[in-house]
């Protein structure tokens, strides 16, 4: 399983606090990674610093062996990155149809609304009235077109009702296991249904405290 990603003793600092402690995290690709921990615990850090919304104040990141540090957040974007927030992971201004043709230009309609059918009646409302579970299948549909080397999603199934959330679980791992991108999924506890082959990495603190496989958190 060859690394696609990595963070190299990163360390995040806001201010006085230190979120990364010399964070080491290699991320395979053609694998579902999660990132396992309470609030606080450096998983949002984590993927912020993957895709270069905050900068390291040391360490480096990796992208198959070349330093990365310093690339932008929209180079990594053009590069093959998809980062999908927790917050703020769509334009609320925006209506729907006009947040798929951001995220797929040239894409029609029915095939941007494919991972999401449920999107499909709603493409005239603006994304600001949306509730939290259709703003958030808003926001992956980004993931599912983008056709990205790397996938980082904070909080998937954030408001989602169980069966869509089963059905954004198993279309993540077809990300990892039919596209081979190197999936990362920032939660508070283990999903159901991830792929055999699934790696677990515990945060505690800005730190990396355990890795297993998925069968060892449930």
């Amino acid at each position: 399983m060859s690394v696609e990603m990595a963070l190299r003793a990163a360390r995040v600092r806001y201010g006085p606090l230190e979120a990364l402690h010399g964070l080491d995290l290699p991320l395979p690709g053609g694998t579902v990674t999660v990132l396992l921990g309470r609030n606080g615990a450096g998983r949002t850090t984590a993927l912020r610093a993957l895709a270069g919304t905050v900068g390291l104040s040391a360490g480096r990141v990796e992208w198959r062996g070349a330093d990365v540090t310093r690339m932008s957040a929209h180079g990594r974007a053009r590069h093959g990155l998809c980062f999908v927030p927790d917050l703020r992971a769509v334009y609320a201004g925006l209506t729907v149809a006009e947040n798929l043709a951001l995220a797929a230009p040239g894409v029609p309609v029915p095939d941007a609304t494919a991972p999401y059918p449920e999107l499909v009646p709603l493409l005239s409302r603006t994304a600001g009235t949306l509730s939290g579970g259709e703003r958030r299948m808003l926001a992956l549909s980004r993931a599912f077109l983008a056709r990205a080397r790397v996938v980082l999603v904070d909080e998937p199934s954030l408001g989602m009702a169980p069966p869509v959330a089963a059905r954004t679980y198993r279309m993540l791992a077809a990300l990892a296991v039919e596209r081979g991108a190197a999936v990362v999924l920032a939660e508070q506890r283990v999903p159901d249904g991830l792929p055999p082959g699934s790696l677990v990495h515990e945060l505690r603190r800005g730190s990396r405290a355990s890795s297993g496989e998925p069968a060892e958190y449930l």
